[in-house]
């Protein structure tokens, strides 16, 4: 008997249309180890929220380190700064759901604002027990068993249940009963905060001795975590953020190129077209000939 938590099927998916389409779901059921765990945190233009079905794992948020239990709920707004990590052991299991909705519907867009709001909340992780749990998790069971039939109303029926379990998890506001944990070392503490200032400052002019310099740290210390905590080097790090922030805007603008190199702070075209070749296996130009042709693809999208 399931008592409060989820349905569940290693491997399983459940579709509605593709990122980039004005309401699109993906619902992914799997499981994740410590040996696959993401270098960079990352971000993207649609809702994300992430349910740990395991013991604990590790959530970074906007450079923020928060510890997480079993069914705690992270709720991820667009562009908002994040990435997952599991413990030694084996692998954990989580659902993954991606999401975007139209909230512009003539005489909803106000209720719509109210169901996402807890999605822009300081700490947007909500920790349920008992009935409040179960009746924000139903809708979310029904859709899995929905989901197993062939049902020509199928889509309309999840994106229904689907608002009822934002609406629910908007009624259990009160009754969330997450608290913050002392998660990581002082070290991978700073070191996050580091690459949530690195988004955030990626067009500035960056570099070891400026970042070292902001941070009240030494260079050599900066550049020996950096790398330990996160598996790359302070410039792997900047590099990286410039190329998929130039990405998003080659995606989503009809900005020239050379405009966009120089707003993700490269220092010159020749630098901008060496770096994205590099980490994009391919131009700038081609990158946005073959998003244009093929959208919502990624094929080459940098995600960590």
């Amino acid at each position: 008997m399931l008592e409060n938590g989820l349905l569940y099927e290693q491997g399983y998916s459940v579709n509605i249309n593709t990122p980039g389409d004005p309401l699109f779901y993906y619902f992914d059921y799997d499981e994740r180890s410590h040996n696959i765990n993401m270098e960079f945190q990352h971000e993207h233009d649609f809702y994300e929220i992430h349910i740990l079905m395991d013991s604990r794992a590790i959530h970074v948020i906007d450079g923020k380190i928060h510890a997480l239990r079993k069914y705690d709920i992270v709720l991820l707004r667009p562009y908002l700064l994040h990435m997952t990590q599991y413990p030694e052991g084996p692998p954990h299991k989580r659902l993954i759901i991606n999401f975007a909705i139209p909230a512009a519907i003539p005489g909803l867009e106000n209720a719509y604002k109210n169901m996402l709001l807890p999605f822009s909340e300081e700490v947007p992780i909500y920790r349920l027990t008992g009935e409040p749990r179960s009746t924000v998790f139903d809708p979310l069971n029904a859709i899995f068993t929905l989901s197993h039939s062939d049902s020509p109303l199928g889509p309309v029926l999840v994106h229904t249940l689907f608002q009822q379990f934002l609406c629910a998890l908007c009624q259990q506001q009160d009754k969330n009963s997450y608290v913050l944990e002392e998660a990581g070392s002082s070290a991978a503490q700073k070191i996050y905060s580091i690459t949530a200032y690195i988004n955030s400052n990626y067009s500035s002019e960056l570099s070891l001795d400026s970042i070292a310099t902001e941070f009240y740290t030494s260079p050599y210390y900066l550049s020996h975590q950096f790398k330990r905590v996160t598996g790359s080097t302070l410039t792997e790090y900047i590099q990286n953020t410039r190329v998929r922030k130039a990405q998003h805007l080659l995606v989503h603008t009809r900005l020239k190129i050379s405009g966009i190199a120089e707003q993700c702070g490269f220092t010159s075209f020749s630098q901008f077209n060496r770096i994205f070749n590099k980490l994009a296996g391919m131009s700038p130009s081609a990158f946005r000939k073959q998003q244009q042709a093929a959208p919502g693809a990624g094929s080459a999208l940098l995600s960590y």
